[in-house]
């Protein structure tokens, strides 16, 4: 009874003394709670600090993306890749040029063809066709005044399919001439038509083998690094194409234009040898008339 009874006082002292003993002294400190609560100890950083800090160090090492307009492209371009970019817009500029010069020049040249084919309808000889034209130069007045010294020429010789022949051919090489004189540029415009879409592609090439030598150098295929210098390069590609298109159809228009101003030309040719004739077929009759009266 005396062992129960000094086991159960023991109890009742441990129930009431170890609740008011502080937490520290119930347990031993951990290693990893020996640290935390050292003061010389650094404290750890917390997640969402670490995850702030990662972001940012991001951001720094993430480079601006370049601007991508024709202008920004052009600068950034290789030099031969400028040099194509010049020599295409220059190209295209003698295009317009020419478009511009050649549609002044054959609306002219037109309007006074059809001026003077009008004029000389009702011409009886080669006298009265130039009194109409005047002192005006142009195409008709050629063929006429070529006529007009074939038949001077020609003056005491009988046979008027001679004269009519060589005032004929007079006729065809004042028409071969103005043939020419009208399609100067259009080989320009043939030229840049062919071969601008090759020398851009010539730059394109250009710029993407010297993309691929800088990809090499940075050993990355990261889109964001290799885009650009393709984009300059295929910008070559697109401006020989500006130059292009417009050329081919400019040449095309002056083609159908040139063709129906030539058919005028011809025209005018033919109004000129049907003068020269009526004037030898008159001579004739008239001389005819004469030996008859005598």
């Amino acid at each position: 009874m005396k062992v129960l009874s000094s086991v159960l006082a023991a109890a009742l002292v441990l129930a009431f003394v170890l609740p008011a003993l502080p937490a520290s002294a119930q347990q031993p400190a951990t290693p990893a709670q020996a640290v935390q609560s050292s003061p010389s100890a650094p404290q750890a950083p917390s997640l969402p600090a670490a995850a702030a800090a990662e972001s940012a160090a991001t951001k720094l090492t993430i480079s601006v993306p370049r601007e991508m307009s024709p202008w920004s492209m052009f600068r950034s371009a290789d030099v031969v890749v400028q040099a194509v970019m010049i020599g295409l817009a220059f190209a295209s500029l003698m295009t317009w040029t020419i478009f511009i010069a050649k549609m002044i020049e054959l609306s002219v040249v037109q309007q006074k063809v059809r001026s003077a084919l009008k004029k000389i309808s009702e011409a009886r000889s080669l006298a009265e066709a130039q009194f109409a034209l005047g002192s005006k130069e142009g195409t008709l007045p050629s063929l006429l005044a070529a006529c007009m010294r074939e038949a001077r020429l020609s003056a005491g010789i009988s046979s008027d399919g001679g004269i009519k022949e060589r005032a004929a051919s007079s006729c065809a090489e004042i028409v071969r001439a103005e043939a020419r004189r009208v399609r100067l540029g259009m080989g320009v415009l043939a030229t840049i038509g062919a071969t601008s879409p090759f020398v851009g592609l010539f730059g394109t090439v250009w710029g993407i083998m010297n993309s691929f030598i800088g990809i090499s150098r940075a050993q990355t295929t990261n889109l964001a690094v290799v885009a650009p210098g393709i984009a300059e390069a295929l910008l070559a590609t697109a401006i020989g194409l500006v130059a292009a298109i417009p050329a081919v159809i400019i040449y095309n228009h002056f083609a159908r234009v040139t063709k129906g101003y030539l058919e005028l030309v011809n025209r005018a040719s033919g109004a000129a040898a049907r003068l020269l004739s009526r004037d030898l077929d008159r001579t004739h009759v008239g001389g005819g008339v004469r030996a008859a009266a005598e």
